[in-house]
């Protein structure tokens, strides 16, 4: 838990690690979507899971075109959508974000395109950065046929690619979006010095400006 206590050895080199400045990260360099999602109107949903919802919310918080983003759980039940519940590891939950966006403004491949670059790596198995467990995989839960169809095309393109060296592991998965608890929504922005938020997530957010430079805002 990253906001609970931890002791001893361990507890020292957490310390340790919080304490040390960002590594610098880049995007990962990848093509755009090859069959985007067309969708109507002037809103529409996503929902990504990526490790720590903090970093992920982060980075979308400043893509053009995207209107909210909400930090919450995904691919469980409502009883048990509650970091306690989530963290133990046996809901089936996966911290995850809903983002809100205006697809005119900013598409469905578009986002999948920041989703694999520079929001979380793919290719790592019910883990991300220091964070273990299924509850931190990597999950697209779509809202949609034509999401699902776009997702699944993506992820086939880039496995083709060959743009990481380890196989992309993302899992396309259905279930309901649950909202996390209020002290979680909006952290990076609310707490930049956060020592997790510095060591993992800053080094995340730079990357994304650098590389979408027209996407940032």
């Amino acid at each position: 838990m990253r906001t609970g206590l931890v002791f001893g050895a361990a507890a020292a080199l957490w310390a340790i690690s919080l304490s040390s400045p960002g590594v610098a990260e880049k995007a990962v360099s990848i093509p755009a979507i090859a069959a985007d999602a067309k969708e109507p109107g002037n809103t529409a949903v996503a929902v990504f899971a990526g490790g720590c919802f903090w970093g992920m919310e982060g980075v979308f918080e400043h893509v053009k075109g995207v209107k909210t983003v909400t930090s919450g759980y995904a691919g469980g039940t409502a009883d048990t959508a509650y970091y306690e519940s989530v963290s133990s590891e046996t809901t089936n939950h996966a911290e995850a974000i809903r983002i809100v966006y205006d697809p005119q403004a900013v598409s469905y491949g578009t986002l999948l395109r920041v989703y694999f670059s520079v929001a979380h790596d793919p290719t790592q198995l019910n883990r991300q950065g220091p964070d273990s467990g299924p509850s931190y995989r990597s999950a697209i839960f779509p809202q949609s046929p034509v999401q699902d169809r776009a997702a699944r095309s993506y992820i086939g393109q880039l496995s083709k690619a060959h743009a990481w060296p380890r196989p992309i592991v993302t899992k396309i998965e259905t279930g309901k979006f649950f909202p996390a608890e209020a002290y979680h929504q909006d952290f990076m922005r609310r707490n930049p010095n956060h020592g997790y938020i510095v060591r993992f997530d800053m080094p995340k957010l730079a990357a994304y400006k650098a590389a979408f430079p027209s996407l940032y805002r």
